[in-house]
């Protein structure tokens, strides 16, 4: 809206559904879509590496990703990305603007905001806050079906998705035993020092 963007690309990696997501992005306000078909268990290397392949074909200025996956909370792709593509990143973005050849980004950090000034082309994964999604209207969906959509398998890219990572067993945490009531703080003194042996 601002002039600054030419085209924005779409893209998703997983089984043939994944149009439907990439139908919906484009009826937003994405440009084409690429999908990287695959019904493989996708782990963020070969995600990473996947996007540094089609970042190395459409040499894009700006590669936007989230912060972290939804099944497994990760946060590995972004950063494994810019380290493949060799690119500076921001990471947890909660505000960016392009201009003059860089992009500036504000990340959310345990003190606070920080502001990174960084060299275009750049990847960035987004906080939250960084915006509210577009309403997607009649119109624009049915515009998005003839807008071009892609489809590649990772052989295509020359890359291999098989896992590197084999989960071996996953345990619940300790259950924690049952908290006790005391009558007054002499007692809970008593308890303190004699029974749990804090102070």
């Amino acid at each position: 809206e601002k002039g600054i963007v030419t085209e924005i690309i779409a893209v998703s990696i997983g089984p043939a559904q994944c149009q439907e997501t990439l139908r919906t992005a484009m009826a937003i306000g994405a440009d084409r879509g690429i999908l990287v078909e695959t019904d493989a268990d996708i782990q963020p290397l070969a995600v990473a590496k996947v996007l540094k392949a089609l970042i190395d074909k459409e040499q894009p200025q700006l590669i936007i990703l989230g912060k972290q996956a939804i099944d497994d909370d990760s946060n590995q792709t972004g950063q494994m990305l810019a380290a493949l593509a060799d690119l500076p990143q921001g990471t947890f973005a909660s505000k960016v603007e392009v201009a003059d050849g860089k992009v500036h980004v504000t990340r959310e950090v345990d003190g606070g905001l920080e502001t990174v000034s960084l060299s275009l082309p750049a990847v960035i994964t987004t906080d939250l806050r960084l915006n509210e999604p577009r309403y997607v209207t009649l119109p624009n969906i049915m515009k998005a079906k003839k807008k071009p959509l892609d489809t590649v398998k990772p052989a295509d890219l020359g890359v291999d998705v098989a896992p590197r990572i084999k989960t071996l067993s996953v345990a619940e945490p300790a259950k924690r035993s049952a908290g006790i009531k005391v009558a007054d703080v002499a007692t809970l003194v008593d308890k303190l020092k004699n029974v749990a042996k804090v102070i």
